[in-house]
């Protein structure tokens, strides 16, 4: 029943998949039964959730048009349909604007604003006229001022205006875009942070809900959106961020 369900739905492609929040989507995806292509640069990990899950895997550089369309390319003709699409790929860059080089800042635009435009590219082409769901990240650093955040927070609103522009563009197609914006999320690429006793507390009381948040807090926001039940939903930026972005608690 669940293959069934998986191939009346199309295929998800999970870009950024051996991350933690992007395993984690994966994971959640799978447990749905949806059918998957996992994608990031080569690694163990990758091929060991790949075959976890049972799913097919493909390297991929998300910065690269060439390779996120040969990417998309691959699931088209493997499932025939591709239904939803998610970009997990980014990076963390905490540094006054007057101390960040301009190859951090270029690696920062392009692991975080140009892999979300070169997925929404390749979707675009790629996913049928019936429709489906981009969902991208952006960052609560995008809609709050926080220190040292000036390179992150450029590129992470970069991809909510992409956001609202692509659900404009796309919707007539019945693509849907929408975006989530998490707040502080104890990961591998956020370690250096919250692995500091007095920077993990200090982050935790910026948040209103008074916790760091965990890979799975953002996955089951992605896999809501990526399913076609909420089908009434573009444009959006959805903040699970723990309060951080929208709250002042003092």
């Amino acid at each position: 029943m669940a293959d069934e369900k998986g191939s009346e739905l199309g295929c998800c492609v999970v870009l950024g998949a051996s991350g933690d929040i992007g395993s984690c989507v994966a994971r959640r995806l799978a447990y749905q039964g949806r059918r998957l292509l996992l994608a990031a640069p080569e690694s163990d990990r990758l091929s060991s959730l790949a075959d976890e899950l049972r799913a097919d895997s493909m390297p991929t550089d998300a910065t690269s048009f060439e390779e996120v369309d040969a990417c998309l390319q691959a699931a088209q003709e493997r499932y025939g349909r591709v239904g939803g699409v998610v970009n997990c790929v980014g990076s963390v860059l905490l540094k006054p604007a007057h101390l960040t080089t301009a190859d951090e800042l270029h690696e920062t635009l392009s692991l975080n604003l140009v892999s979300a435009f070169s997925v929404v590219r390749a979707a675009a082409q790629k996913m049928d006229r019936s429709g489906g769901s981009i969902v991208l990240i952006s960052s609560s650093a995008a809609r709050i001022g926080l220190v040292n955040h000036e390179a992150i927070a450029a590129a992470k609103a970069g991809i909510e205006g992409l956001t609202r522009s692509a659900a404009a563009t796309y919707a007539r197609r019945g693509l849907r875009v929408n975006a989530v914006a998490p707040g502080l999320v104890k990961t591998k690429l956020t370690e250096r942070i919250w692995s500091s006793e007095r920077a993990a507390a200090h982050s935790q009381a910026l948040h209103a809900l008074g916790r760091l948040g965990e890979p799975d807090d953002v996955a089951s926001l992605i896999a809501w959106l990526l399913d076609p039940h909420n089908a009434w939903i573009t444009g959006e930026v959805i903040g699970v961020d723990g309060g951080l972005g929208r709250t002042k608690l003092a």
